[in-house]
């Protein structure tokens, strides 16, 4: 406690004006305070407070040698032997009473069980390189084949149909003809998947028919029965707009987010909604204040595990998942699959598939042309002025940097020359950022200045163009911002600007550029 050469015991007395001197003991020490009485009293109380922080067991001041040791009350120990072996029964009882769940929907078509191996293989190699794998432990199960048209695997759910014939789907993407067999089957799924390949219709579509099929009624559960939880509130604002689109027998959802309306956010969740869509942290606020009932909880998915990660929500994951209940279906979706998101997924998944996606043999860039500039720093932002000059009237373009201050800056340069533009950063205020977004969106600007934050969740469909002002922090990132052109089966246009700062990137890009056959 007393600090490497005493340096707590100089700051205690610094703060409290008093002088304080340490006897030391073999068992105990003694400790003296020279000064005014209040000076005394007020180092006694810092002593005590940094002697209670750092847990250590001490008796105190004068008492000393009135007290003794068989009227010292003894600090009740904990009985970890005990805890641990009872643990199974604590469970059981923590989660007695709750209702059964029922989790296999699914009802293979003719057609899909009558393809051979050879047509499987064939599919999934043409549909961006699909590659399924067995998490289980021991015998492996076979994995289903992937479902082609939308009517293999909804023909029952009419509703479902509609739905997807009113928005003009033609098939379904890779990862949802792979992912709807194994989750409907009520198996744990992992999606290795960029952003912008269905995957947040992958996971909400067989959460409609879970929530709906569920031997109790919705009002009986006590509270929401799917939880999504997403790294950000544009993410999770985006997967909220999904579910009403495809709005299924009357499911209500909310989106519950830091820096969006608290009292509002507990108002909805406390009247009863069916699905969940959360930040972590906001989540967790309203879990601890006992806001939310996550035991009625049966469906769960864990969007972008690689950038909850990131961003440090990892404990805030833990305490919530402490309360949903053991015997849920979990889906987890992210774009990377690093030992984290590894251990995320070991720990929290029961014997799940796992479906890659063009992993990271990048199908999300193989829609656009890439063009690389090699340049001097101080030349860039003339580069970039020319490079807007010469869009067409219809082009829309999202240019990316590494900071938060050089986009408030470029913004301010197009500003200056009455260029209409846009800017998404961490540090603007929540309604800026909805804002932001919707006039990008609508096409009232067609520029939009943009941090990483943004390069994730980003759903724009007509973005012509990608400009890199600044290269990505890594490779991966490169991809998550390329890929926000070229999507629903547009061809999109990157331009990368390459500084003598960023060449230890160099051979990782030729390697990219080289896949999409760019080279």
């Amino acid at each position: 406690i007393t600090g490497r050469g005493g340096a707590k015991i100089k700051e205690l007395e610094d703060s409290s004006g008093s002088r304080i001197k340490v006897i030391r003991g073999t068992y105990e020490a003694e400790v003296k305070i020279f000064g005014s009485i209040d000076e005394q009293n007020k180092a006694k109380m810092l002593i005590d407070n940094v002697v209670t922080s750092s847990g250590q067991n001490y008796i105190r001041g004068k008492t000393l040698d009135i007290i003794k040791p068989e009227n010292n009350p003894k600090k009740s120990v904990i009985n970890w032997a005990s805890l641990r072996e009872n643990r199974a029964k604590y469970e059981a009882m923590k989660w007695a009473g709750l209702p059964p769940i029922e989790k296999n929907f699914y009802k293979e078509s003719s057609r899909t069980a009558s393809m051979s191996q050879e047509e499987v293989e064939l599919w999934r190699k043409e549909n961006n390189d699909i590659t399924c794998d067995d998490l289980k432990e021991g015998e492996k199960r076979s994995i289903p084949n992937p479902v082609c048209k939308f009517e293999d695997v909804f023909e029952h759910y009419p509703d479902i149909m509609a739905n997807i014939r009113k928005v003009g789907f033609q098939k379904p993407t890779p990862i949802q003809s792979q992912a709807w067999p194994i989750i409907l089957q009520g198996i744990d799924l992992i999606g290795i998947a960029q952003t912008g390949t269905g995957k947040t219709l992958a996971y909400l579509m067989p959460g409609f028919i879970h929530l709906t099929s569920q031997p109790i009624s919705k009002d009986q559960r006590g509270g929401p029965g799917m939880l999504v939880l997403a790294p950000t509130r544009e993410l999770a604002l985006q997967v909220e707009a999904e579910c009403s689109k495809y709005a299924y027998k009357g499911i209500k959802s909310i989106c519950v987010y830091g820096g969006g309306d608290r009292k509002g956010q507990i108002d909805m969740v406390t009247k009863g909604v069916d699905i969940v869509i959360a930040t972590p942290g906001r989540l967790n606020d309203l879990q601890m204040n006992n806001f939310i009932n996550l035991k009625s909880i049966t469906y769960l998915v864990l969007d972008e595990a690689d950038r909850m990660l990131d961003m440090g929500f990892e404990p805030q994951i833990m305490k919530i998942l402490i309360d949903v209940r053991p015997d849920r279906q979990t889906v987890m979706t992210s774009a990377t699959w690093p030992d984290g998101v590894r251990r995320l997924a070991k720990s929290y998944l029961k014997n799940p598939m796992i479906v890659y996606v063009g992993t990271l043999d990048l199908a999300a860039v193989n829609t656009v042309q890439q063009k690389v500039i090699v340049i001097p720093e101080e030349e860039k932002r003339a580069f970039m002025h020319s490079f807007i000059k010469s869009m067409k009237p219809k082009d829309k373009v999202i240019i990316f940097v590494g900071k938060k201050l050089t986009a408030d800056d470029l913004a301010s340069d197009f500003g200056i020359e009455g260029i209409p533009v846009q800017s998404l950063h961490g540090n603007r205020e929540q309604c800026d950022r909805e804002q932001a977004l919707d006039d990008f969106k609508k096409g009232k600007v067609r520029i939009l200045v943009a941090t990483d934050l943004a390069s994730r969740g980003l759903d724009v469909h007509d973005i012509t163009h990608v400009f890199n002002f600044d290269f990505p922090r890594n490779i991966e990132e490169y991809v998550h911002r390329v890929g926000r052109t070229g999507r629903a089966g547009r061809t999109g246009e990157a331009v990368t600007l390459v500084t003598s700062n960023d060449w230890k990137f160099a051979s990782e890009l030729i390697d990219i550029l080289e896949r999409a056959n760019q080279v």
